[in-house]
């Protein structure tokens, strides 16, 4: 049915009409050390794939040239789906997944290198959610890799640790590259475009690993991302605000440093508490301990969405046209609302004196909202460092 070269334990398999039998064979067959090389064209698959073996590769000749088709998927949650450690996957594509593209969950050492994932028929709600799609793991590196059109997250990291994204582009997304509620990682070097929101740093309530931190964000370019959110109602993304270059909220130590922004039509980066009433009682919601720093920013907020999200009403009020570059929704604890933070919490931002910053202070906003709003005066960006807050900031 396909041919097994046994001294080199490679799986070579071609495009055929029976083609969906002979891959998902070679994965349950293949042992550890073994490769299933895909062979140049186009691959009409109606399963979905999995593969649970430790230690093999699956390689393809090109992520524009071995592509894995499954518009006419009709079983499987996903395109293809690895519960198995030490995996590399390189040079294919995987298009039109009836779920997710690619996903793996609970595994060590998963690699994507020069991989896509793409819906061919542009944003649309009925899309898959995830393009690249690791949960639950360690180890992680996406590398030189496209996600386009995702519903959800072109390339969306959940509750892992040690992460590399890095040489990547996401396109056409809701959100383009999403690192939720994990630790350790480093997401450099990408571009993120034409997504809804380009970039997101989440910390979620509800889910077994919370506590986001230690990630650093830094030499992306994030520009363009004003496609119309297209996430189906319900999903924690249709909350995010069309035309948004980095969205961090409920993380901590996260670091932004040398990347570029420019034509996000509402703003580029946002710092934001999560949800305050969540009912869950582990769940801390406030961000701490972000660094942003030696960025570049034009051409922010020349058509704001001002229509999702609990900040939209304030930032009617404030908008008129002229967004700042940094926003912070000046959510706090009480206490450290009259205290002041403790230094390693607290938010800095050491940016050139140009860059325009705004503390929404929506504490007050909503606790006294006939004697207080946001004053762009006060909180516009003076250079150096600001470290916020350190006490109550008022009109």
């Amino acid at each position: 049915m396909f041919s097994a070269l046994s001294l080199s334990q490679d799986w070579k398999i071609e495009p055929s009409p029976v083609a969906q039998d002979e891959i998902q064979e070679a994965l349950i067959l293949a042992e550890p050390g073994d490769t299933v090389l895909l062979s140049k064209g186009i691959y009409k698959l109606n399963h979905g794939l999995s593969l649970d073996v430790d230690n093999v590769s699956i390689k393809g000749a090109g992520m524009y040239e071995t592509i894995l088709d499954f518009s006419g998927q009709e079983t499987g949650a996903q395109g293809l789906l690895i519960t198995s450690d030490n995996v590399l996957m390189q040079d294919f594509a995987v298009e039109n997944a009836k779920g997710d593209a690619i996903k793996s969950k609970g595994v060590k050492n998963i690699s994507f290198i020069k991989v896509r994932t793409e819906w061919t028929n542009g944003p649309n709600s009925k899309n898959g959610a995830y393009g690249l799609y690791p949960v639950e793991s360690i180890g992680v590196l996406i590398d030189g890799c496209v996600a386009i059109g995702a519903s959800d997250a072109g390339v969306y990291v959940g509750q892992s640790e040690q992460i590399i994204v890095r040489n990547t582009r996401a396109e056409y997304n809701v959100a383009g590259i999403e690192i939720e509620n994990s630790y350790h990682a480093d997401v450099y070097n990408n571009i993120a475009t034409n997504n809804t929101g380009g970039i997101l740093i989440f910390d979620l309530p509800n889910l077994p690993k919370q506590g986001g931190k230690f990630v650093r964000v830094f030499q992306n370019k994030s520009f363009n991302n004003n496609t119309e959110n297209f996430a189906p109602e319900g999903n924690i993304v249709g909350l995010v605000p069309s035309g948004t270059g980095l969205i961090i909220m409920a993380n901590r130590n996260v670091e932004v440093f040398e990347n570029s922004f420019d034509n996000n039509q509402t703003v580029h980066i946002a710092v934001v508490a999560g949800e305050l009433e969540s009912g869950d009682e582990n769940y801390d919601p406030y961000p701490k301990g972000v660094q942003i720093h030696n960025n570049q920013y034009s051409n922010v907020g020349k058509n704001p969405d001002l229509s999702r999200g609990d900040l939209s009403p304030i930032l009617v009020d404030i908008a008129n046209g002229d967004m700042p570059d940094i926003i912070w929704d000046g959510l706090l604890p009480v206490s450290q609302l009259l205290f002041g933070q403790p230094d390693n919490e607290k938010i800095i931002i050491e940016e050139v004196k140009e860059t325009k910053f705004l503390d929404l202070d929506v504490f007050w906003y909503v606790a006294l909202p006939f004697f207080h709003s946001p004053s762009r005066d006060k909180n516009e960006f003076k250079g150096s460092i600001i470290n916020l807050p350190e006490i109550l900031k008022w009109n």
